[in-house]
């Protein structure tokens, strides 16, 4: 990799630019070579992968991407800085920059119909933080394409995104990060590798996707479960899901069924026992939704 952005090189382009950071867009770039080169390896991209980078700023982690993948497709929301990428591939990255495609686009719309030439394998991307969560579940459900990926993000977002039941920290982007894939911790990243400096720290997760955990329910119908039963964290199941199935009486009916005590509370269940709730919700004709 040759061609990386470093901090002179990141001041410069913006001020070129006119760019400041914002935190309406989460903005925090990455301007250490190093960190880049670290999470493109940590990635496992090969070189059939068709890379998907999410706010590429001003372009680092993109020129890192570029040689490791067949296909880069990088969506930005900030029109400006979507201009100028191609411009920065081409001063920084030779004839690689021919594989690059940037989309000026919000990627909590971005669709499959969008990237679909070629289609995209792997996420991997420096999430704005404001969005990490929603944007990685919209695009494991628009982009079945996705085998795998690794994220950046607030290191409490990916604590969260990790974590197993019985985890104070697991909740509802736990359990539905697990419908699609399994995600592991794959380290921490300081604040001083960013411009502006964060006050935070930032955690790596990777995940590889896999089959949903059962066939015969929606992700629609086991995220209502999900939703309902962390909505009311305190509660037990039997009256956190009373909303949810029409009455306690009927949660409580649905999850003795699933083979699941109604006293028990969310956090102690799986992705697939909560997908065995929903199935039974189904089967008995509840009034579940």
């Amino acid at each position: 990799m040759t061609g990386l952005l470093g901090p002179a090189e990141i001041r410069d382009l913006a001020a070129r630019l006119g760019v400041a950071p914002t935190k309406r867009l989460g903005q925090n770039f990455v301007h250490d070579p190093n960190t880049v080169r670290r999470i493109v390896t940590t990635a496992g991209l090969t070189g059939d992968d068709v890379a998907l980078e999410v706010g590429p700023g001003l372009g680092s982690l993109t020129l890192a991407l570029l040689p490791a993948a067949a296909h880069v497709h990088a969506v930005e929301i900030d029109a400006v800085l979507a201009g100028a990428l191609p411009d920065t591939a081409a001063r920084h990255a030779g004839p690689d920059a021919d594989r690059l495609t940037v989309h000026h686009a919000d990627a909590l719309r971005i669709t499959a119909a969008d990237l679909a030439a070629p289609a995209p394998t792997a996420l991997v991307a420096n999430l704005p933080y404001n969005v990490a969560v929603p944007v990685v579940l919209h695009l494991l459900a628009e982009l079945p394409s996705l085998r795998h990926g690794l994220v950046m993000v607030q290191k409490e977002v990916a604590d969260r995104l990790v974590a197993g039941p019985g985890s104070k920290v697991y909740g509802v982007p736990s359990v539905k990060l697990a419908w699609y894939a399994r995600a592991r911790a794959a380290g921490k990243v300081p604040p001083n590798v960013f411009w502006p400096v964060p006050n935070v720290d930032s955690g790596l997760v990777a995940f590889t996707r896999h089959d949903p955990p059962r066939a015969d329910v929606s992700r629609q119908q086991v995220f209502a479960v999900v939703d309902a039963a962390f909505a009311q964290r305190r509660k037990t199941l039997r009256a956190a899901l009373a909303g949810w199935a029409g009455g306690a009486d009927r949660a409580a009916t649905a999850l003795t069924a699933a083979g699941i005590d109604p006293g028990a509370r969310g956090e102690s269940l799986t992705v697939e026992q909560f997908a065995a709730v929903a199935a039974s919700a189904a089967g008995g004709n509840n009034g579940a939704q």
